[in-house]
């Protein structure tokens, strides 16, 4: 591991990315029940349902396509080796250790090579809990370091959420309709158990509390260099109607880089396997005939010398007779798939400039002070599941201004309001957010709610708007200044 890379990966950290307005979100989780081993892409560690008078932490694993929602009792999370870097030369940073020394870091912003876990509320309806909002609780760390999960202001400064070194329980307050990430360090290698709670209180004032949930991590390698890769096919329905269309995926456990399959089946009257031409991908799409009923399907995957390094158990396909009835007589199915339909955020092309008025002093000449109009951003969101949605915008980069001048976006706020909505839609504005304060978060450096809408009530099209609020310190050098804030839905 070569630490300079992973200190330059931590500087991306206070640096922030960059993320393409209108983005389309994934369909609704489904559910599983195996063991896994989750190493690489997104997933919300800390996923809080409210079903049925009960209040409960899951995974849901992006890492999957569709995502899952998981038991945590399924799941460990596998910090990989890759993730070691050098705590910087930052008193800033002194709570991670000496300078230099090394801890193993799951960063705020993505890395593809590394698991990104945050956690999300997003499940959760509006007017259900007193204030909006859920506490979660580190309560417990058993393991051979110390762990702290930690964001950063519009300065890079560290805003620390939960710290096993320095005493627990720590605990949170997240409002609903959140979706959020930290940074999640790990002061050395080995097994460790993490004991998180979830609590609220109902508006009728009754509390319900999940109870300590475990959590399994492993920094570094899996015991015995890593389990071997399992391989299962997933998509096989239980009947299919002739001509349906029939798609499987190969589902690799833990998750590897290896990308190469072959598919076979095998059909009644045969013994052997036959390999299906053309098929060297993770996913396989057939349509369904009665010809192929009670036929079987595995997937097999490859190592980079083409060794079998995994196959899966076989899937049955069963295929339904097509109906007989006599005379004329049509019988016509239609069905709705709640996965599909997707959720856009938008922005008008020819409306997306905001300009706002010079800045003026405020009545105590403390401040350059200047107030404007977000321009309309459009939220449509056609999924037949109705899971509810959430609308965050972000300036992830400094002001620019003249000669290499620069401030800090956290000097700009906003307070979102609902310009329309649909019929049956329960949109509701995000909360205000001042402009950056000494010694504070705050502005929208960091990731801030422009509206949602609870599971239920999202579907069709919004219109968001925001007052927008600079303030800025007077020693600002004069001269005009711009940024591209980031719109994200989910």
């Amino acid at each position: 591991m070569n630490p300079k890379v992973r200190a330059r990966g931590f500087a991306a950290l206070v640096a922030a990315a960059v993320v393409v307005a209108g983005t389309v979100l994934a369909p609704t989780a489904a559910s599983a029940a195996e063991k896994v081993v989750l190493s690489k892409g997104h997933t919300d560690a800390l996923d809080v349902h409210y079903e049925g008078g009960a209040l409960s932490l899951k995974v849901n694993d992006d890492t999957v396509s569709p995502s899952v929602t998981r038991d945590p009792a399924d799941v460990t999370f596998q910090v990989l080796p890759e993730a070691a870097m050098a705590v910087p030369d930052d008193p800033r940073f002194a709570f991670l250790g000496p300078a230099g020394s090394q801890v193993w870091l799951l960063p705020l912003t993505q890395d593809p090579d590394l698991l990104w876990p945050g956690w999300n509320t997003t499940t959760l309806d509006s007017g259900v809990f007193e204030g909006n909002k859920v506490r979660l609780s580190l309560v417990d760390v058993q393991g051979p370091g110390s762990v702290t999960l930690f964001t950063q202001d519009s300065f890079g400064g560290p805003i620390i959420k939960f710290r096993s070194d320095d005493g627990l329980p720590d605990a949170i307050d997240v409002p609903v309709h959140t979706h959020a990430h930290s940074n999640w360090t790990f002061g050395a290698l080995g097994s460790y158990t993490l004991k998180f709670q979830a609590d609220a209180t109902l508006t009728n004032g009754t509390t319900v509390s999940t109870g300590p949930v475990d959590y399994s991590f492993v920094v570094g390698e899996l015991s015995g260099g890593g389990p071997e890769v399992s391989l299962s096919v997933s998509g096989m329905a239980d009947e299919y109607q002739p001509n349906d269309t029939v798609t499987l995926n190969a589902v690799q456990t833990p998750q590897t880089e290896l990308d190469h399959y072959h598919w076979f089946s095998r059909c009644p009257g045969t013994d052997d396997w036959s390999i299906i031409a053309g098929e060297a991908g993770a996913s396989y799409s057939f349509t369904a005939t009665r010809e192929l009923n009670a036929c079987e399907y595995v997937a097999k995957l490859y190592g980079d010398g083409h060794e079998v390094v995994a196959t899966s158990e076989p899937v049955s396909l069963w295929v339904a007779f097509p109906p007989e009835e006599p005379g004329t007589s049509q019988t016509i199915t239609a069905s709705i798939d709640e996965t599909q339909g997707s959720l856009v955020i938008s922005v008008n092309p020819d409306d997306r400039a905001v300009v706002l008025p010079p800045a003026q002093l405020t009545a105590g000449g403390d401040r350059w002070e200047s107030n404007g109009e977000l321009r309309p951003v459009t939220v449509t969101d056609t999924r037949a599941g109705q899971p509810g949605w959430s609308a965050s915008g972000q300036i992830p980069a400094d002001f620019a201004g003249p000669d290499g001048a620069t401030f800090s976006s956290g000097y700009l706020g906003w307070d979102p309001r609902v310009i329309t909505q649909g019929a049956g839609q329960g949109v509701v504005a995000g909360p205000e957010v001042t402009p950056y304060v000494v010694g504070s978060g705050g502005g929208l450096g960091n990731s801030a709610v422009l509206g949602a809408a609870p599971n239920g009530a999202g579907r069709g099209t919004a219109q968001l708007g925001a007052g927008l609020r600079l303030s800025l310190p007077t020693e600002t050098a004069a001269g005009t200044y711009s940024a591209t804030l980031t719109l994200t839905a989910i």
